[in-house]
C-alpha cells in the first residue's frame, strides 16, 4: 500500500446516464490534479469518451499500484452495471450497484485505502423508483460511517455556507431545529473548520429562521427560544459566534467577516452561495470520519454526452478534498 501522503482520492461518477461520466472524463484533460481513481463502469466511460471524441487510456485500479495523475489517462475502479445506460435515460436496475459502489468507496476511505471521497451527482428519483429509500449522499454517508450528525456545507472561494437542516419539507424545519440539534451542528462546524480547514478561531455567523430574525418575536419566536440561547451558551465556551442575523443581512459586508455562515435550511443559504460561485461551488460533508466533497450540481440528463457539461465544480472538489486530506 502507498504511504498516507501518496494515497489517491476516490471519485464516484454517479448516475451513468447523466453528466457524471462526462466530467470525470474531463479530468483526464487536467495536468495539475492529485492522484485520483474513478469508480464507475469502465464500459460507460469508454462509450462516453468515444461519443465525445476523447482519446483516453483507461487503467484498471489495483490497491497495490502507485498512482500518479497523468493527462489523457484515468485509473478506474470498475463497477460493472447490470444495464450500462444510454445518455439521458437512467434505469432503476442500476440503483443497487451504484449504491454498492458508493459504499465500496466509503469503506476504502475508512480503511485508509483512499485519502478522501469526491462524489458525482446521483439521480435520487431513479433510486427511489427501484424501491430503495435514498434521500441523498449526506444521509447515506452518515449511515455507512455511523455518524450521528453529518453537516452539509457548500464552499465557493472564501464563502462557506453550512446548513442546520438539509433535505426537509419547509413545513418540517421549525420543529427540526431544536436546541440540542443546533448545538451539535455548531460544534461540528466549529470543530471541522479548525481541524479540516486549519482555521484556529473561526468566526461563524448564524442566521435566524424567520424574516428579520423574528422581529423581536412578532414574526416568530424560534430566535428567542432556540437560536439565541444556544449561541449565548456556546459563546461562553469560547466559540466566536455572531447572530442570530436575518438571512438578508448575514451575507452583506455589514455583517463583517465570516469563516462560515450557518443557515437554518437548504434554500435560505444555498441560493446566495450558488450565485456567488456558479459552476465552481463545492459540497463538503462535515462531521464524518472521512473527507468527502462533491459537485454542487445535479445529473443534467438533458446534456449528457453532448460535450456541454462543465467540470469546473468537480475539479474544484478534487482540489479541496486533497487540501482537506492534508490536514
Amino acid at each position: 500500500m502507498q504511504s498516507s501522503a501518496q494515497k489517491p482520492l476516490i471519485i464516484t461518477a454517479g448516475e451513468p446516464a447523466g453528466i457524471g461520466p462526462d466530467i470525470c472524463l474531463q479530468l483526464a484533460t487536467q495536468t495539475n490534479l492529485p492522484s485520483i481513481v474513478v469508480s464507475t463502469d469502465v464500459r460507460v466511460l469508454k462509450s462516453r469518451a468515444s461519443k465525445l471524441g476523447l482519446a483516453i487510456e483507461f487503467i484498471s485500479y489495483s490497491p497495490d499500484q502507485s498512482i500518479k495523475h497523468h493527462a489523457d489517462q484515468l485509473v478506474v475502479l470498475d463497477q460493472p452495471l447490470p444495464d450500462p445506460t444510454v445518455c439521458g435515460k437512467p434505469v432503476a436496475e442500476n440503483a443497487q450497484t451504484l449504491l454498492d459502489g458508493l459504499a465500496r468507496a466509503i469503506k476504502g476511505c475508512q480503511h485508509g485505502e483512499f485519502a478522501g471521497l469526491v462524489t458525482g451527482p446521483m439521480q435520487k428519483s431513479i433510486i427511489n423508483d427501484a424501491g430503495i429509500v435514498f434521500t441523498g449522499h449526506t444521509e447515506f454517508l452518515a449511515k455507512e460511517t455511523r455518524s450521528a450528525m453529518p453537516v452539509m456545507m457548500l464552499v465557493a472561494g472564501s464563502l462557506r455556507v453550512a446548513l442546520v437542516s438539509t433535505h426537509l419539507p419547509l413545513r418540517a424545519v421549525p420543529d427540526y431545529i431544536t436546541q440540542k440539534r443546533l448545538t451539535a451542528v455548531i460544534e461540528i462546524l466549529h470543530a471541522d473548520l479548525v481541524k479540516k480547514f486549519g482555521i484556529s478561531n473561526p468566526r461563524i455567523i448564524v442566521c435566524g429562521l424567520n424574516p428579520h430574525a423574528g422581529e423581536g418575536g412578532h414574526l416568530g419566536t424560534e430566535e428567542q427560544e432556540v437560536i439565541a440561547p444556544v449561541i449565548e451558551r456556546l459563546r461562553q465556551l469560547g466559540l466566536q459566534l455572531h447572530g442570530p442575523l436575518p438571512a438578508d443581512t448575514a451575507f452583506t459586508p455589514n455583517a463583517g467577516h465570516a469563516d462560515a455562515v450557518l443557515a437554518m435550511y437548504h434554500d435560505q443559504g444555498l441560493p446566495v452561495l450558488k450565485y456567488a460561485g456558479f459552476g465552481e461551488a463545492i459540497n463538503v460533508t462535515l462531521g464524518l470520519p472521512i473527507v468527502r466533497t462533491s459537485v454542487d450540481h445535479g445529473t443534467a440528463l438533458d446534456i449528457a454526452g453532448t460535450g456541454k457539461a462543465d467540470a469546473g465544480s468537480l475539479v474544484a472538489a478534487v482540489h479541496l478534498a486533497f487540501d482537506l486530506a492534508q490536514h
